[in-house]
């Protein structure tokens, strides 16, 4: 298999991973807290990237100055998955993965002001082809609804979420000083754990971890090793073979694999008018994944 069909498969794969946490997110959401999850699926996950970032050999004292950077891009990176779960506790799986798919609109702004980075106009048209997609999936096909913005507590909790996702991209590249991928991402994980410890004390304590039902663990254990650090590997193999939009573009596959997952875990399909939104964030993938 070529390097680019390589990069596309990796990236077919994230997307699925991705959309699992959303499916199974939304079965454990109300079982425990949000903070309190997050915590030790970080944890887990910060213990997988640190065995790999040592192994490699790329742990040295130059890649921990300046460990502020680290923090800071934490606090944004906890931010996310924290909204994350506390928006699926109210939002359907399927809308919150909606939400999901504006990230690329969102951080094309934030890094424009960050970066100065500009899109192409077809990026920017396919963009808002997704956005569209989006806005049609998460109002749940109702125009009076989008008329009026009705939308849901949940899907606003985790569009804040989504825009601290937003910001967290570009300020990877900006603060990033040399260090290797894996090296820089123990720093943000090993800093995230630590803040979500901090945040999240109470809900540890209080927590009765022996009580929780087994789809509480299964989230948990699938968060940190799945939709951590195993998408954490196939998004670094995908940007070394594929130009950063057409990474980016799988985003919009997200709700369709929610679908997916959903059907598989028993759920029912979404409406036929629903599904028209989804086929605008595939019409988004298409138009990004062609060549200029």
């Amino acid at each position: 298999m070529t390097g680019p069909r390589a990069g596309h498969l990796a990236m077919l794969l994230f997307s699925l991973l991705v959309a699992g946490s959303f499916a199974l997110g939304s079965l454990a959401a109300n079982e425990i807290t949000s903070s309190a999850l997050n915590a030790v699926r970080f944890w887990i996950a910060t213990l997988i990237i640190g065995a790999a970032a040592f192994a490699t050999g790329g742990v040295t004292r130059a890649a921990f100055d300046a460990p502020w950077r680290y923090i800071g891009l934490a606090v944004f990176f906890t931010t996310y998955f924290v909204l994350m779960f506390e928006g699926l506790k109210t939002a359907p799986p399927v809308s919150a993965a909606a939400v999901f798919t504006l990230t690329p609109i969102l951080t094309a702004g934030f890094a424009w002001l960050l970066l100065r980075q500009v899109l192409t106009p077809r990026m920017a048209f396919a963009l808002l082809i997704g956005a569209l997609g989006a806005v049609w999936v998460i109002f749940r096909a109702d125009v009076a609804a989008i008329l009026r913005f009705e939308v849901g507590p949940g899907e606003m909790v985790y569009f804040w979420g989504c825009a601290a996702h937003a910001v967290y991209t570009p300020l990877v590249r900006k603060l990033n000083r040399g260090e290797t991928a894996v090296v820089f991402s123990f720093g943000v994980l090993l800093a995230g754990s630590g803040l979500l410890t901090v945040w999240g004390w109470g809900d540890l304590v209080a927590t009765d971890w022996m009580a929780l039902p087994g789809i509480v663990w299964i989230t948990i254990l699938y968060t940190a090793v799945f939709a951590s650090a195993a998408t954490f590997v196939l998004l670094q193999f995908a940007t070394l073979r594929l130009p950063s939009s057409k990474v980016m573009a799988y985003t919009y596959l997200t709700p369709s694999w929610v679908i997916v997952w959903e059907l598989a875990l028993g759920g029912t399909p979404p409406p036929a008018l629903v599904l028209a939104g989804l086929l605008l964030t595939v019409t988004a993938l298409v138009l990004l994944l062609r060549d200029e």
